[in-house]
C-alpha cells in the first residue's frame, strides 16, 4: 500500500480548526523533539526548531549533524511539540500535545546569511495527532488526521 502524503497547506485546507490547534501547540515554545532513524534502524531523538512558513512545515539541521545525515538516508521522521504538565488543580486545562509524522526532504543549504548555517528540510505529512483531556479531565482524547482518511476522534479512559 502506498502512503499518500501532503504539504502542511493541504492539512490546513482540509481541517483548518484542527491545523490551527496543532500550530498553537507547536508554537507554544521554541524547542521541539524529532525522531529520525539511525543507520541500524534504531531511533535517534534530537532537539530541533521547526516552523510553519508559506504553507510548508520546515526545519533545519546544523552542518554535519547526525539527524541531517539520518534524513538524507531515510527521510522518515516523527516530530513532537513542546510539552507541559497538566495543572495539578485542573487537569482539563492542559492544552495537550501534538505530533506530526512523515518524510523530510532536503530543500536548500543555509549559508548563514540569514541565520545559522546548515540544511533546510521541508516536510511531506503522513499523520497529524493531538492528544488532550476532555472537559471533565477524565478521558484522554486523541484526534488524528491522515491524508485520504481525514480527521478521527477517539476517547480513552
Amino acid at each position: 500500500m502506498l502512503l499518500r502524503m501532503v504539504s502542511w497547506s493541504e492539512v490546513e485546507k482540509a481541517e483548518p480548526e484542527f491545523a490551527a490547534k496543532v500550530r498553537r501547540l507547536f508554537d507554544a515554545r521554541k524547542h521541539k523533539t524529532i525522531a529520525t532513524l539511525r543507520v541500524d534502524g534504531s531511533p535517534r531523538i534530537s532537539g530541533i526548531e521547526a516552523g510553519f512558513t508559506g504553507g510548508e512545515l520546515t526545519f533545519g539541521s546544523m552542518p554535519r549533524a547526525r539527524k541531517g545525515a539520518d534524513l538524507h538516508r531515510d527521510p522518515r521522521f516523527a516530530l513532537h511539540s513542546p510539552t507541559s504538565d497538566p495543572p495539578d488543580d485542573d487537569s482539563a486545562a492542559w492544552p495537550g500535545e501534538a505530533k506530526i509524522a512523515g518524510r523530510a526532504y532536503f530543500a536548500q543549504v543555509l549559508d548563514g546569511a540569514e541565520g545559522p548555517e546548515g540544511e533546510l528540510f521541508r516536510v511531506d505529512v503522513d499523520e497529524v495527532v493531538i492528544t488532550f483531556l476532555n472537559h471533565e479531565g477524565t478521558l484522554l482524547v486523541v484526534e488524528s488526521w491522515h491524508p485520504g482518511r481525514g480527521l478521527r476522534r477517539t476517547e480513552r479512559a
